[in-house]
């Protein structure tokens, strides 16, 4: 069992204990309150006894009902012969007193609390008695209804593959009314979610699985939630890490706009997809930085939130400092692990081999802004922005010639600072990036 094997980190209680934990403090930052029943706990407790000494006594049923949810494929490529399997079947797996694995095979049964199985990795045989030795569990498609009843499920949804015709579902459903008398819960079967910028495909039986946790490394959990409610059960749809991360939070802040604005009509159902995603302390009308600036400009101001909000407070941004750092931190995680490619740095040495082909004019323009720099520390963005926008300009010219030549400055730029002919927005970037270092690269 999961909850005996040991803790990958030695301190926790066991390796079930050490992934249940980080998702029980998920579901709060969801704010998915939920009343959490252990099951190796209610198992070892013996409360489910009655349920499995039912089950051990009409397992010949039990059997039968499994056989009429296989197909004879199923049947041929298993090699399963059905009166053999019928003696033979057992609903329950032993966890060895000798290993405490379930590599075991129950060969008796005294059709009361006495049963006689075999250890197949040290070949001993036991014979115990399973209310004073609780190592006994019921299978999946029995264990399933037997807590139907007991937790008086009356709402179970589940994934596609149980969903399907003679799947888990209608077998348990089968089983539910025929061994435990009871009516199977109402069901909704839901489509898988995938991930999108990741390799490999999201599987937790492959090890392929992000955790709630992972999932709001990037993702805010009201964004998170959102994305989930805005979809049916039946959609299919894919969780991205990719650059699709800058649409998914625009698409975010625009609904959220609309479904706040009186003027603007957002559909009912991303109306409520919203109210049912957005956590109490959702700052309502604010103006929110977006994803895709915070990545760049954050990676500019290296993270500096201080210097960040006042950047975002000069370009029109009403949100506090805690939303904005709440994006940061997120935005920052997502460019070092899945999107590296997306990184500014500034060069470590000046861009001579560039600088080569430049022409009198550009170097004369280089010159200017560097004195700029130089003698104006403490010129502010719009300042610097006008400084830019002006030096490359040419009297005379149309508006056309000038956005051109404006261009080809900054592009003479961001080759010198970046080795890129593009780069976020310019006068912040020069008004944010370590100034020393700016001017050493441009002097050329």
């Amino acid at each position: 069992p999961l909850s005996s094997v040991p803790s990958p980190d030695g301190k926790t209680e066991s390796y079930a204990r050490y992934f249940e934990k980080p998702f029980e403090e998920s579901l709060k930052m969801l704010g998915i309150d939920v009343e959490i029943i252990y099951q190796t706990k209610e198992y070892k407790s013996g409360r489910y006894l009655p349920k499995i000494l039912l089950a051990l006594q009409k397992r010949n049923e039990i059997a039968k009902i499994l056989l009429s949810n296989m197909s004879d494929k199923g049947k041929e490529i298993k090699g399963i012969d059905e009166e053999s399997f019928i003696r033979d079947y057992f609903p329950i797996s032993v966890y060895s007193e000798f290993t405490n694995k379930d590599l075991t095979k129950v060969i008796d049964y005294d059709g009361d609390k006495t049963i006689v199985y075999q250890c197949i990795e040290t070949d001993k045989i036991s014979k115990i008695n399973i209310q004073e030795k609780p190592i006994v569990k019921l299978a999946w498609k029995i264990d399933w209804p037997m807590r139907w009843g007991e937790e008086n499920v009356n709402f179970e949804p589940g994934g596609a593959d149980h969903a399907s015709p003679g799947g888990s579902f209608d077998s348990s459903g089968v089983i539910a009314q025929a061994i435990f008398d009871r009516r199977p819960p109402v069901f909704i079967g839901y489509n898988f979610v995938g991930i999108q910028g990741v390799n490999g495909k999201m599987s937790g039986s492959k090890g392929g699985a992000l955790t709630p946790s992972d999932l709001m490394q990037v993702y805010e959990p009201d964004i998170l939630m959102w994305q989930y409610f805005r979809k049916t059960p039946h959609s299919s749809f894919a969780i991205s890490f990719d650059s699709e991360v800058y649409r998914v939070y625009d698409e975010f802040d625009n609904n959220t706009k609309n479904c706040f604005d009186t003027q603007k009509t957002s559909s009912l159902v991303e109306n409520q997809a919203l109210k049912f995603s957005l956590s109490k302390n959702f700052e309502v009308n604010t103006t929110r930085m977006s994803f895709r600036q915070i990545a760049g400009l954050g990676q500019v101001v290296q993270w500096d939130i201080d210097k960040l909000f006042e950047i975002a407070t000069a370009s029109g941004n009403t949100d506090s400092k805690e939303s904005l750092h709440s994006r940061m931190v997120r935005a920052r995680y997502w460019i070092e692990t899945y999107s590296t490619e997306s990184l500014i740095q500034l060069r470590a040495t000046p861009n001579l081999e560039f600088a080569t082909t430049l022409t009198t004019l550009q170097k004369e323009q280089i010159a200017k802004i560097v004195k700029y720099l130089r003698d104006n520390d403490t010129a502010s963005i719009k300042d610097i922005e006008t400084e830019v926008y002006s030096i490359p300009k040419i009297l005379g010219a149309t508006k056309q010639e000038n956005a051109k030549a404006q261009r080809n400055f900054f592009m003479v730029i961001y080759n010198l600072l970046l080795s890129k002919d593009t780069g976020p927005r310019l006068s912040t970037f020069l008004w944010a990036a370590n100034r020393e270092k700016v001017l050493e690269l441009l002097c050329v």
